[in-house]
Order: C-alpha cells, then structure tokens, then sequence
C-alpha cells in the first residue's frame, strides 16, 4: 500500500458534529456541551481504523480576515455567530488533537479550504494518494486522479466517497476544475458569493460544459438569447468576481513536510487525559482499552471508579428450592427490594424470561434461574419455565405492602405482565428519577454507577459479545450469567439509596411520587392491552393512496415541464429553485442541498401551483409508507391487536412519547389522515371505542398560570375564546368578528405566548409580516397578564437557569442568557413552552392514573388503551357507558386545578374517527 494522506477540514467537520447531537447533546457531569468534541474524535477514529492513512492532518480556519474578507466585505456576512457551546469545544481542540498526535494546521489570513488545496496539490507530486475529509461542496474542484472526497455519514450513515466521476457526475461537467466556473454562475449561499441572478447549479453546469469555462462564456454572449443574456452582460464582472471568490487557493506558504504528517499512533497519556476530563468513557475504553474510565466520579470527588474485581461482593446463584424459598422469605420482610429480570429479548410479548436477579442490602444479591441448567451449567435447548419458582415469586412481587426497586422498571413489570403477574406496591426506577433530577443528562445505568457509587458494572458486550443479539443469553455459562444479573440489581439497588436523596434535594419527590412513578404500571396495562386494528380497512385505503400517488405525479410532471424523481430532495430542489425560479435566494441545508422541508414549501404555496400538489403527494406517501404498508405488520398475531410502548423520558416537557409503531403522529386535520383512524376498532361487538379528549387545555392553562382577567373571564363564561380575543385584538364588537380575524386571533392565542415571530406568524396566516406585527402588538396590549407572564417566566429562568411546571417539573434552560440573540431567543421559547407543555403532560399524566385506578377497582372491563397528547382512548363496554363517561370526565376535570374551568370532549363508536 502506497503513502495515503488525510486531509479534514476542521471547522465543518466540527460544526457537522455538533448539529448531529444538537437534539441530544452530550453533556459532562459539570454541564458542558462536548458533543463537537465526541463526534470529531469518533470521526478520527473512524478513519483511522477504516481507511488506514499513512498521513494526516487537521486544516482549521483562524479569526484572522482572509483575502476574500478584504476583497468583498459581505463574504461569509450572512452567517449566524458560532453557537457558544461550539465554541468552547473550539478551545479545545488542539487537545484532542495532540491526544491523537495528528497536526493541527492554521495559517493567518487563509482558510482551511486553501490549507488543504496547497498540501493536496503538493501530495500529487510526491506521490500520494489524497482524500480530503469534508462535506464542503468547493472541494469537488480540487479532485484529481489521485485526490478524492471524502464525506463523513451523517449519524451512523455510510460515508460518500467521491472521485472525478462521481464530481462530473453530480454536477455535469467535463472537469472538476470547472467547478469554481459553475460557482461563478450558480453562486454559493452558504458563503454569500452573489453569482448571477436567474442561473442555478444545473444551468450554470449546462454552460460551463458549452463552453468550457466562466470566461469563454462571457465571450460568447451574442449566442444567448433573452434574460439569461441580460444578466450576464450585467453581471459580467459579478460573475467573475465571483468564480475568483470560489476558487481554492492551492498556494499557501506553509512550510511544511509532508513525512511530518505521518501517523505515529494515539499519546496514551494525553488520550487518557483527554477522555476522563470530557468524560468520553467509550472512546477511552475503544482506544486505550477496556480498564480505562473516564472518572465521572473523579469529576464529584468520589476517586477513580472501581469494578467487580475491586469491590467486596456477595453474589450467589440460587440452584435449589430450599436456597429459593430462604431468599423469598427474606425478601418478604422487607419495606423494598430490587428486582432486574433476565431476558432473550427486548419484546415484552414474544421474548422468554430467564432468570430474576434480586438485592435489598448493598453489596449482596441473588440470582435466581427460571430454566433449567445441565450439569455443565448451559442451559437446556427448549426448556421449560419453571412453573412452581414464578408462582412462587408472583406471591412476593404482588404484594403490595412491599416496594419494588428498578432500572427502566417499566420493562421488567412488562415482561412479568405478559406472564399474568402484576407487580404491586411502591414503583422505585432509578432512571426516572434521575431524569427528574437531571433530565438534560444520560440515565443510563452504566453512567449513573460510575457518577454516583464510583463503580463500573459489567457490560453486556463481555458476557454475549459485541454486536450479538440477547438470544445469546441462553448461551452464556450460568455462574458467570448470574454474577452478571447480580451485579445489576445490587448496582440499582445502591443508586435508589442515593438518587432517593439526590430527588429531595431538586424538590422533584412530589412529581415523581405523584405523577411518574404510579404512571409505571398504568403503562404497562395500556401497552399490555394494545388496541384492535382492522388490515382489510388498511389494505384498501393504501389501494386508493396508491392511486392518487400517481395522479398527483402525472400532475407534478406536467407543473415541472419535465419528469423527474419526485421522492428525491435534490432533484425536487433543482426542479423548484433552478428550473422554476420559486425564490432568488433559496434556503439550503447544512450540506448545501436546496431544503424541501414541509416548512420551507409551505411558505412557497402562493408562488406556484406545483407546490400543494408536493405537499399533497407527500403527505398521501407518508400515509402509505408509515401506515397503510406498514402497520398491518404491527399486528400481533396471538391478540390480533397492535402494542405499542409508551416513553416516559423521550421529551424534554414531560409528554409521552409513542414507538414500535408511533400511533401519536397519525394526522387528524386532513381528509386522508382521519382514514388511518378507521382503522382502529373495538375489541368486540360488546364494546365500542370512547374518546376523551381536553378542549384548548394550553390555552386554558395560559390563562390560569398567567392569571390574564380577560382570557379567564372569557373561559369562565363559556364564550368562543378565539372571537372574544378577536374583538379585543382588533377592537370590535363582539358579534362583527369576522372569520379570517377569529383565526388571526386563534393563532395569536396559541403562539404568541410561545414566542412565535411576526415572520412566523405571517407564515401560518398567509399575511404579509407587517400585518403579523400588528396582530401580536395587539395580543399584548390586551392582554397584559400573558406578557406580564412570559416576563416573569424569563426572569425566573435568568436566575435559576430552569422553569417549572405547575407540578413542579423543572426543565433546564441553558442558553437563556447566552451572547447569541438567535440561541437566546430559542431558550427563551423553550423556558415558555416548557411550563405550558409541560404542565399539560403532568395533567393528562394524573388523570390516567387516577382513571386506571378507578378501573381497577371497580373492576370494570372497559380499559384505556391510548394517549395521543391531550386525548384518552378506551375500549368501553357497552354496559359501563354511562358510569364510565362520568367517572372519565370528572378524573380529567379534577387531575390539576386551576384558575379556569376545563373542559372535555367525550365521543363514542365503533372506530376512532367516529369517536372522536
């Protein structure tokens, strides 16, 4: 193998890291953001033991104003300020590097684009192979036979190798040097070079391969007809101007050897270093071997973290019936005791039990089998459960007078349900009660050990192997299964100690007693129910999208002129923004694409009528892919009911989130959407479905914890709360508002208090940004006590760097007083949205579980089967309809009080569209 060098462009490869995270950070113990850190490391590391370079190098811009600064003051102008937490990462990046013992490049007043063109072209000449690591598009001009791109995967992703014929491939020209001719035309948005009005990438390739370059075009101009040959005349030193601006600079004085940027191999000790002060215990363990940690625990002064090995230990295997009953009766005597239970799987239907770890005494634990085991400790091929040891734990895990402690608890009561056992008593689960102490953190096990109790467990890996599926559990010897499963309930058995106290100290004791933790089993029941779903209903509706897919392409083809891929966003944004012209500048995505969001073609509607039809072409493909086609596999064959899990820790604000499948996102605001719930049916003919669902529970919780008079009288008295805000918005009787005013107000209403813009409201309304002004400024000066509110909410947040919801559920906000007006006014929507969301998640959260307990306990067969945000599903017996309705009205009115009445929407039939 010939000399490989490896050349990364720096700052987008740390920008493309953070963005990856951006919705789930990686946070320190102390707080700090280091997901650009994390990813940039995980990339390096991809490529070095992927691609084996000989060479490497890292090229990093500097804040010194470069030639192109000076030549054109807007360059790079429009570009949003670095998020801070970027920047901090920034500062330390020369670690990370000097941890890896690769060159960092910087060379004042350049760009790392031009570091990287000047080496690339000087590693031609000493004969190496060059693959320049960016998902910068400029760089398609610097590819050679030997010099390639390189473009990391996004999230996971595969990456895309690029060599000449891929780069005239995707931009249609005979050379890759003729790349900066096309920017010349085309321009580049992401940096603000201008290019030439009317001329987009496909077209500016079209003339760059007439004509072969940028200045043979401009000399040609008599053969160009109409406006594309006015704009060029006008624009001929515009155009120049900026190819000049585009193209790389190859020429940079670096006065480097190449052999200098030989791969040595990682500084241990600066690795080492590295990772415990970000806390990176995977890259650790990855790079410098399994007895590294990153020393959480070190971070709260608790020392280095110690494992199985180094801690003193009593782990048994109970092999006998006497050992069993001893450890039972033991466990019968106490207020609380961890159970973890051992599975082939994570389905809670069709997976086996295999065993149940249990622990009540810090350092002690017992794990019992529950298949049988030969001589030499494997277990027996097809085995049976034993019997007589689950009757024996369903006796002690239904008592109710004994608390059960666990880690993501609602999975082990799971697996026990579909057995028939109904864990009972006090619910324990140390992950949700660290997401309530800490909710912006991990709440994994393994990183609540080493952060708390200074130990490290076990990793599944070193019992079944990495990348095995946890059938291979059956496999593993039974000693050193059950050290294992010990290890993991004496581990959550010591963080309950301790997060018990750490839950007390954020006064978060009453939202999870109250709300989370009796949520657990309401859960349970709901996702052991499942809900019935007729196929027939399905198949036939994905008949009718099928053929209105096609008649809604037929259409799109002959709006566009052409045909094209309709489910591609690249071709769709050429088709839209260089073929049809929709705006002058449009708006691109982090790797250049034209953007084709649902948000972006919205506010196109009014420019051209090819746009509804896209929309409505995707939303009848997004029907048929996620629904229609896919659903009917959801369908349990043994209840002939499609189960879905409930997440209590998927959202920031408390809500619920659904998965395996998502019935919380089938759409109820268009035709073809309420199809899908026609499909949902009652168990049997003696039941029907029953829908409850809270009517503008947000708005009524604005008015309550605002305590605006004006929108509380109005629900107080039972009026249309959107005319009523009308007539005050725009100074009206009453009886003369009209319906466009009534819905400028209901939006107003619903996202004025969250922070919505006049440039996003005029969006949603159709209005011109001005008028949107007027609607909000009119908002406000009626309603005093909503801005008074969001004043007082902001402060709060200033102070304490969190809000709370009525309940008391707190949600950190980080960047409230950033620097940056753009995160600042994020945080600021965030710490508004949070106490309203949230405070209406904590409610529907109450109502369930008071409304399963009435279930329960007078033993009805209706049961609840769904929550879809503010809306309650049941399957009703026909016999309980009356007591039932009442008995769901009044535990929904009565969850949480305020300030306003609430109100609430019950519907009956025989699908869920008709009940709702």
């Amino acid at each position: 193998m010939g000399k490989r060098l490896y050349l990364l462009d720096g700052m987008a490869l740390l920008y493309r890291a953070h963005f990856a995270f951006v919705r789930q950070p990686i946070l320190t113990t102390g707080g700090m953001d280091v997901s650009a850190l994390f990813g940039f490391a995980n990339t390096l590391i991809d490529i070095l033991e992927k691609h084996s370079p000989t060479h490497m190098a890292v090229a990093m811009d500097t804040e010194e104003p470069t030639s192109r600064h000076e030549e054109f003051a807007g360059y790079k102008a429009q570009r949003e300020a670095m998020p801070e937490v970027l920047s901090r990462c920034l500062d330390h990046l020369d670690e990370l590097c000097d941890a890896f013992a690769i060159p960092l490049i910087r060379a004042p007043g350049h760009e790392a684009d031009d570091i990287v063109g000047t080496l690339a072209r000087r590693a031609e000449k000493e004969g190496f192979e060059t693959w320049m690591v960016t998902p910068d598009k400029d760089f398609a001009q610097l590819v050679t036979g030997t010099t390639h791109i390189l473009k990391p995967g996004w999230k996971g992703g595969d990456p895309v190798l690029m060599g000449v014929g891929e780069v005239l491939e995707e931009w249609g020209l005979e050379r890759p040097d003729q790349v900066p001719d096309v920017l010349g035309l085309w321009g580049d948005a992401s940096d603000n070079i201008p290019g030439v009005p009317g001329i987009g990438r496909k077209k500016g390739g079209a003339l760059v391969r007439q004509y072969g370059s940028l200045e043979n075009l401009l000399e040609h101009l008599n053969e160009l007809k109409g406006r594309q040959r006015e704009n060029l005349e006008s624009c001929r030193n515009q155009a120049l101007f900026s190819k000049r601006l585009a193209t790389i600079n190859c020429r940079v004085p670096l006065g480097i050897d190449l052999e200098s940027l030989a791969v040595r191999g990682i500084d241990r000790e600066r690795m080492a270093a590295f990772c415990r002060r970000f806390e990176f215990n995977r890259i650790g363990e990855r790079l410098l071997g399994g007895e590294f940690h990153a020393g959480r625990s070190a971070a709260r002064g608790g020392g280095a973290a110690r494992t199985i090995g180094e801690v003193d230990h009593a782990y048994r295997c109970l092999r006998t019936r006497k050992e069993r009953r001893e450890l039972l009766e033991r466990l019968g005597g106490s207020r609380a005791f961890c159970f973890d239970v051992e599975t082939t799987g994570l389905d809670l239907r069709s997976d086996r039990l295999i065993g149940c770890a249990f622990s009540c005494r810090d350092h002690e634990a017992f794990y019992l089998p529950l298949i049988p085991y030969d001589a030499s400790d494997r277990a027996v091929e097809g085995g049976e459960t034993d019997g007589e040891a689950l009757s024996d734990l369903a006796a002690l895990l239904e008592d109710p007078a004994i608390g059960k402690v666990g880690h993501n608890l609602k999975f082990d009561v799971g697996i026990l349900r579909a057995l028939g056992i109904r864990v009972r008593g006090a619910l324990h689960d140390t992950m949700l009660m660290h997401s309530l102490v800490e909710p912006e953190l991990r709440h994994g096990m393994d990183y609540l050990a080493e952060k708390y109790l200074a130990y490290r467990p076990v990793p599944l890996s070193a019992l079944i192997g990495e990348g095995e599926d946890a059938a291979a559990m059956l496999q593993v010897d039974l000693d050193r299964l059950a050290e294992y499963a010990a290890e993991d309930a004496d581990v959550t058995w010591r963080l309950f100690g301790r997060l018990e106290r750490e839950l007390e100290a954020s006064g978060q004791q009453e939202v999870y007693h109250r709300v989370e933790a009796p949520l657990i089993r309401v859960l349970v029941e709901m996702e052991h129910e499942g809900i019935r779903v007729d196929p027939g209903v399905l198949r036939r509706f994905s008949g009718v999208l099928e053929q209105r897919l096609a008649s809604l392409e037929r259409e799109v083809f002959d709006l566009a002129g052409m045909e094209f891929n309709l489910n591609s966003p690249a071709q769709l944004g050429r088709v839209l923004f260089e073929d049809l012209k929709l705006v002058g500048r449009p708006r691109k995505t982090r790797t250049g694409q034209y953007s084709t969001s649902i948000e972006v073609l919205d506010s196109l509607r009014d420019r051209h009528p090819i746009v509804s039809r896209i929309l409505d072409y995707r939303e009848a493909a997004k029907l048929k892919s996620t629904y229609t086609d896919t659903l009917p596999e959801s369908i349990r064959k043994r209840t002939g009911r499609v189960h879905t899990t409930f997440h209590q820790l998927a959202t920031a604000t408390g809500r619920l989130n659904s998965q395996n499948p998502n019935l919380q996102n089938i759409p109820v605001r268009t035709v073809l959407g309420q199809e899908i719930r026609k499909a949902f049916i009652p168990r049997d003919e003696d039941h029907v479905l029953l829908s409850a669902d809270y009517s503008q529970i947000e708005l009524r919780i604005i008015a309550s914890m605002s305590g605006d008079e004006y929108l509380m009288r109005a629900f107080r008295e039972g009026v249309d709360v959107h005319s009523s805000a009308a007539a005050r918005i725009f100074d009206v009787f009453p009886e003369m508002v009209t319906p466009r005013q009534r819905n400028q107000a209901k939006m107003a209403n619903y996202g004025v208090a969250y922070g919505v813009t006049a440039h996003g409201l005029a969006q949603r309304l159709g209005i011109s940004r001005k008028e949107a002004s007027l609607v909000i400024e009119g908002f406000f000066r009626q309603f005093q006590g909503v801005r008074t509110y969001i004043e007082r909410t902001l402060e709060f947040a200033r102070e304490h760097g969190y809000v709370q919801t009525m309940m008391g559920r707190r949600r950190t906000i980080r960047d409230i007083a950033s620097a940056n007006a753009v995160q600042r006014a994020a945080a600021e929507r965030n710490a508004v949205n949070a106490t309203i969301q949230g405070t209406a998640a904590d409610m529907i959260k109450i109502a369930m579980i008071r409304i399963q307990q009435a279930i329960e306990e007078k033993r009805w067969r209706s049961r609840m089967l769904l929550q879809v945000h503010d809306e309650l599903l049941f399957d009703l017996h026909r016999r309980e309809e009356e007591p039932m309705r009442a008995m769901v009205e009044r535990e929904m009115k009565g969850a949480l009080e305020l300030k306003v009445p609430l109100e609430v929407n019950l519907g009956t039939g025989t699908h869920w569209l008709s009940a709702h």
